[in-house]
Parts: C-alpha cells; structure tokens; sequence
C-alpha cells in the first residue's frame, strides 16, 4: 500500500533530526536573498524616475540618505550604480555559503541514510535475499537513499524560501500598487491546481522507472558475475539484447513522463505569461491615466517577475519532488521489510560452547508449497563427526542453514548445549561455527585480511600459523607480496584450491568449537584434494564437525552418516 504524502514527510523528518541544526541555517540564508531580491530592483526606479524623470526618492530610502546625497542626481546615479554591483556580489557570495552548506548536510543525511539502509539489508533473513537477488537492494541503497538529500535539502528548503519570497514580494508590489498585486495572485490557484493534477501520475511513473532501471542492472550484475559461462556459451549478443530490452522498456516510460512534465511546464508558463501580459495591460493604463510613473511600473514589473520565480519553482519544485518521493517511498518499503529471524530480547549469551547439538522432529518449509525437510532427528555430542549425504535438493544445505539460523524451523527444535537456538544471540551463535564451502568465498581484500575475515584482530603471527595449518603458508610466502597479495574480486586472481586452502586457514584461525564442511573437496584436482584432506583432518580434530558431500568414499572416518532423500532421513547411523 503506497505511503500518503504525509507519512513520508514525517518519516524523512525524523531521519533528517540529527542536521536540524544545518537545515536552519541553510534556510536563515536563503531568507536572506529575500531583502536583496526587493534590493535588486531600487537602482532602475532611481534612475528612471529620480535621476532621468523628477519624482522624489521613495520615503524609506530619502530618511536612509544624507541630504547631501539625494540632491545630486549625479550622485544618485552612482548610488543607483553601487547598489546594482553590491547587490550582485552580496548574492553571490550568499549563494557560495548557501551551496557550500546545503551540499554538506544533503551528502551526510544521504551518507546516513544509505548506511542505515545497508545495515538493515545484511540483518534480513537469507529468505529475502533468495527471493529478491541482489540488484534491488543495491538499487535501493545506491540510488533511492539520496532521495532524502533531494527532498529535504533541495527541495522542502527551497520550497520554503521561495514561499518567504513570494509573500514578501507580493506585500512590497501591493504597497506600491494593489490591483497589480492581485493579478499576480490570480495565477496562484490554477498554479497550485496543477501541480495537484500532475504530481501523482508522474510518481507512479518515476516508480516504475525506478522498478526498471533495478531490473537493468539485474541483469547487468547477474551477466558480469557469471562472464565465464556467457563467454564459454558464446552468449553475449543474447545478454545484450536482454538488456537492451529491460533498457528500452525504461526508454519508453522516460518518454511517457518527459511528455508529462513538458505538458505541465507549457502550462506552467501560459499562466505566467497570461499573468504578466494582464499586469503590463493594466499599468500601462495607468501610467498614461497618471495613477502610476513609469519607473513604479518598472519597478512592479521587476516586483512580478521576481513573484513569479518562487510561484514558477514552487509549482514545478512540487512535481520534479515526485521523482524523489517515488525513490523514498522504496527505501522506506526496505526498510519496512522484517527479518524472519529475529533475536529475543532476553537472548542467551554463550562464549564458547561444548558443541553438543539435538536436531528433534525439525522441519522446514519455504513456503507452504515447498516442503525441504520432514521431522529430522539426531543427536551429535561434543567432538562428533557427522556425515550428510544425498542427492541435489534432498535439503543437505537447508539442514546446515537452520544450524546457523539462518532459517527457523517449521516444527521442531534444534538445542545446541541443550538450549534452543532461537534463544541465543545471534551474534554469539554465529561465532560458534567455522564454515568452508564447496565455492570458497573470498573479498577483494588482501590474502591476510581474508583469513582474518571471522578475528580482524588477529595479528600477524596468528595468521601465518592458521595458513601454516592449512598447508596455505607455501604457496602464500612465494607471492611477490606474500600475505598483503590482493586475491582480486572473489579471489579470482587465486587457483581454486588456493582459494580453499585460505578458506580452511580463515576457519583455523576463527577456532569455532563446530565446523560445517560444504563439499570442500569437490572442485579441486586429486593431488590439491589430498592436501586439503590433510588440513581438513587437522582442522576437524576436538571439534563437532558436520562434513556434507554426495560422494560416500569422502565420509570414510565419520562417527555417524546421515542420509537424506527429498528431505527425509533414510539412513542415520
């Protein structure tokens, strides 16, 4: 259900409170472009009427000069002169503080934003992710967050200047004259009349927009993350013509919103135009009737020009908002999203545990339609080494995930120490496993801070000897810039049985009192396997180790197998 614009207001309020302070004196200068706005003006009146014509100063500024100012008109005209290049350079250095300003406080408050939005992203069950990818929420954080910096910053804050600007143009143009004045106020209703009509439409458009250029970069990071297969396929035209058509989809709703807003915008300046052209009839027929000089009449066109500035942003300001409310409304949608694993209040803290796990009737679905696991029961003490084998889809790595919690459980419940583990802290929970995949995953870091991935804290020392017991140290000391050698984007730059090898050394130095081995051995070559299994004997001794693999030769040295086949346990000994 779409947010009202009001909710979202509040809500970006809320995010913005901690830059109150600089929101305030962004708008306290944009206020002060008012008084020089009404200055801009005064130096054409007094050239006109004073020091060209013969009428008096105005009151205000005839009481504001010496005597021996305003009797010469060539010095008034130097007056007029000083006035028009202070103004100028007033407002521009006003316009460099402002800009300055307003760029910090948008960039952190979208800095925040997007950092708060990354946060709650990585505490979102696994079930999110595995049913949404990874390009969404990369979109949303990326290019949804700054909608707060363009709403707040450079849109609401304008907005609110202009609207200060525009009262305080239309009480000075009604001194002067108020029939002119209440020209210029008729196109204010239609103005706003407008912006109701169109705004709503063009943010339905911006979302789906928004929603395709999401889908675009899918593809984008879905092609480039498997460039090897699409090269060995030989897919590449077909990838491009994939993108090309999410691309051109997105074209045509550009389109569709570019002829919108030019609609709105032709509209926007036929009421302006129509305001001024009625405000030029009708002092013009003053000035001929005498009610009004000539320099008055330059003086309120100005005036109205400058009233139809704020009136023309506070229109199109409204509209152009859509975009950004459109991006806001999809960052709140995220971080609406609630985890399904959630952490207790009262969550148990463990340290270390024993490593002592009960599985008992557990059961897991992801949807109602999709049943993974059927009553699993088994019981692995302290130091066990437990065996799972089955075919693809028998729910080995579904089993591993509610270990972790990844997921709950449908029905039942697993004990670790003989307390469930929805009752522990997360955090503390996770600390107690060492996992190494059949595809090790590596950052685009450095190999030491790799294996230091699980203990950032760990020294130099403890890493060479965890790669040492990994049988890693060799290979890793013959680099040209041994442990400080960037493994490049998900350790590509490494073999595949280096990389494991840093994943095995990554668990030694965690030391978790229980390790989940996912098919460690099964895309290396023999005598790579042999070194791994060495290591891996190494690692798994003292430890609960749960050892998953299709192959049964690979479980040989088990204390227990288990068997699964679509989800049920068939062989447990």
């Amino acid at each position: 259900m779409p947010m009202t614009r009001s909710s979202m207001y509040r809500r970006l309020a809320a995010y913005a409170r901690p830059y109150w302070p600089q929101i305030l004196i962004v708008l306290i200068l944009q206020l002060l472009a008012t008084p020089l706005a009404l200055l801009g003006p005064v130096p054409l009146k007094i050239a006109v009427d004073t020091v060209i014509g013969s009428r008096p100063l105005p009151g205000w500024l005839q009481a504001a000069l010496p005597a021996s100012l305003t009797g010469s008109a060539t010095m008034l005209l130097g007056l007029a002169a000083a006035l028009l290049v202070l103004t100028a350079v007033l407002g521009s250095l006003l316009d460099m503080a402002t800009g300055l300003l307003q760029t910090y406080t948008g960039e952190k408050l979208a800095q925040d934003f997007r950092s708060r939005l990354f946060r709650h992203v990585q505490r979102l069950s696994l079930s999110y992710h595995d049913m949404t990818g990874t390009s969404d929420s990369t979109y949303r954080i990326q290019y949804d967050a700054p909608a707060i910096q363009r709403i707040v910053v450079d849109g609401l804050i304008p907005l609110f200047g202009s609207a200060v600007t525009l009262v305080a143009m239309i009480v000075v143009t009604a001194r002067i004259d108020l029939r002119l004045a209440v020209v210029a106020l008729a196109v204010s209703p239609i103005l706003f009349l407008l912006s109701r009509s169109f705004g709503p439409r063009l943010r339905k458009n911006w979302k789906e927009i928004k929603q395709l250029d999401s889908s675009a970069m899918g593809v984008v990071q879905e092609v480039l993350s498997a460039v090897r297969v699409v090269k060995a396929f030989g897919r590449e035209d077909r990838e491009h013509e994939r993108f090309l058509h999410q691309s051109n989809r997105r074209v045509r709703r550009e389109l569709e919103v570019s002829a919108v807003q030019g609609s709105f915008d032709l509209l926007v300046a036929l009421v302006m135009a129509g305001g001024s052209a009625a405000a030029l009839l009708i002092g013009v027929q003053q000035v001929r009737a005498g009610q009004l000089s000539l320099g008055s009449l330059l003086l309120v066109m100005a005036y109205l020009q400058q009233i139809y500035k704020p009136l023309r942003m506070l229109s199109k300001k409204t509209v152009a908002l859509e975009s950004s409310m459109a991006s806001a409304e999809r960052a709140f949608a995220l971080l609406d999203k609630v985890p399904d694993v959630a952490e207790k209040k009262d969550a148990h803290r463990v340290g270390r545990s024993t490593g002592s796990l009960l599985f008992l009737d557990v059961s897991f679905a992801y949807d109602a339609d999709h049943t993974v696991l059927h009553r699993v029961s088994f019981a692995a003490p302290p130091g066990t080494r437990v065996g799972i084998r089955g075919t693809t889809g028998a729910g080995k790595s579904s089993l591993m995930g509610l270990l972790m919690r990844f997921y709950d459980p449908t029905d039942g419940q697993i004990l670790l120490d003989g307390v469930d583990l929805r009752d522990y802290n997360l955090g503390d929970l996770r600390r107690q496993f060492g996992i190494v995949l059949q595809e090790p995953v590596l950052f685009s870091s450095t190999i030491g801070e790799n294996i230091a991935y699980g203990r950032p804290e760990a020294t130099r020392e403890q890493i060479a000897e965890a790669a040492r017991l990994a049988n890693a140290h060799e290979f890793i000391s013959a680099l040209p810039e041994g442990y400080d050698t960037t493994v490049g984007e998900r350790g590509m730059r490494l073999s595949g049985g280096e990389r494991q090898r840093i994943s095995l050394a990554r668990a030694f130095l965690l030391d978790a009192p229980i390790l989940i081995l996912d098919e460690p051995t099964s895309s290396v070559d023999v005598k790579t396997e042999a070194v791994i299994i060495e290591a891996m004997n190494r690692l798994m001794e003292g430890r609960t180790t749960f050892l998953i693999s299709h192959r049964l030769d690979a479980l040989t040295g088990c204390d227990m197998q288990i068997e699964l086949e679509k989800g049920w346990t068939v062989f447990d000994v």
